[in-house]
């Protein structure tokens, strides 16, 4: 269940915000008279190369109501331990190979059935809301799961902008791949680039979260960098990272390990420990730092928010 109530204290509470900070934010607790020396001071380095953002930069955002009150997952083991396949399989290999991979003049194409299609560069992305802090649940398929404070805004937000049209039933992104960034790759075992879809009204659910950052930073190259989604009700393969393109369709579009191993991954991929993997069991987890398992929750206990979206749909067939 998520709690309403502000956590006592987040990373954001004791991030400086000195070197970074969301205009619209920075704005509405200022005057204007000051507003407009520092504005021109915080955002120098980022309107002089558009479309990019700094590792290791910060991130002033509000507290957010979506939150729950858990302990957070060490940094340390949530960037070094991680999946993205493009940099290798074992969980090591992420922190370890990504650490020259190029961001720079980033955008996000958004096509297909909107009447507002358009390439948002990392600049415009920042814009697009106020960015908030969510301490969110996120449950890898393998068993083990994670307490991050994330840093974005509803994926909405940025769906309002384009308008989709009546058609777009369904949202498909695609992740950046190049083989000279990336040649360890070439050993995954699944096809790149690594692509993922929702059905609109997931992707327009609250929850669904276009995300820039964690722990009060930009997002490590290993995480995602520099935007991915988050679905925190989910398995964690859903959220895809370092993502290039979004497309508005009206057909259910392919996902990367439903198409590599259709009997294990399904489309929806919606938590659900009364639905095992073929290889393990999905009753149980272990959160990264713990040393015993818990009992997984439904929904990874957004079910206040998300079970609606599935009513009357067999969830052992549509897993």
């Amino acid at each position: 269940m998520l709690i309403k109530n502000k956590p006592e204290l987040t990373y954001a509470d004791v991030t400086p915000e000195n070197l970074y900070f969301n205009r619209r934010n920075f704005l509405r607790g200022l005057s204007i008279a000051g507003a407009a020396t520092l504005v021109g001071e915080r955002f120098a380095a980022i309107l002089s190369h558009p479309g990019s953002i700094q590792a290791n930069s910060k991130l002033a955002s509000v507290k957010s109501n979506y939150t729950v009150d858990e302990k957070v997952t060490s940094e340390n083991d949530v960037t070094h331990y991680n999946n993205f396949y493009e940099f290798g399989t074992d969980k090591g290999d992420p922190a370890k190979n990504s650490k020259n991979f190029n961001t720079s003049s980033w955008s996000v194409s958004v096509e297909g059935e909107v009447k507002k299609p358009r390439k948002f560069s990392m600049d415009e992305i920042l814009k697009i809301a106020p960015l908030e802090e969510r301490i969110y649940r996120h449950r890898c398929v393998e068993a083990w799961s994670i307490v991050v404070p994330w840093i974005g805004f509803s994926f909405s937000n940025l769906i309002n902008l384009v308008e989709p049209t009546p058609k777009a039933q369904f949202v498909a992104f695609q992740s950046y791949f190049d083989h000279g960034q990336m040649p360890q790759g070439k050993y995954a075992g699944i096809d790149f680039p690594y692509v993922e879809g929702l059905r609109m009204d997931e992707a327009t659910n609250p929850l669904a979260l276009l995300c820039v950052g964690m722990y009060g930073e930009t997002l490590p190259n290993q995480d995602g960098a520099p935007v991915r989604m988050v679905l925190p009700w989910k398995y964690g393969f859903k959220s895809i990272k370092s993502l290039v393109k979004i497309k508005f369709q009206q057909k259910m579009p392919p996902t990367t390990w439903n198409l590599s191993a259709p009997s294990e991954y399904g489309f929806y991929s919606n938590v659900n420990p009364n639905v095992d993997h073929p290889r393990w069991t999905q009753s149980k987890e272990r959160r990264l730092g713990e040393i015993f398992k818990r009992p997984t929750l439904m929904f990874n206990g957004y079910g206040d928010q998300v079970a609606s979206l599935y009513n009357g749909m067999d969830l052992k067939k549509n897993y």
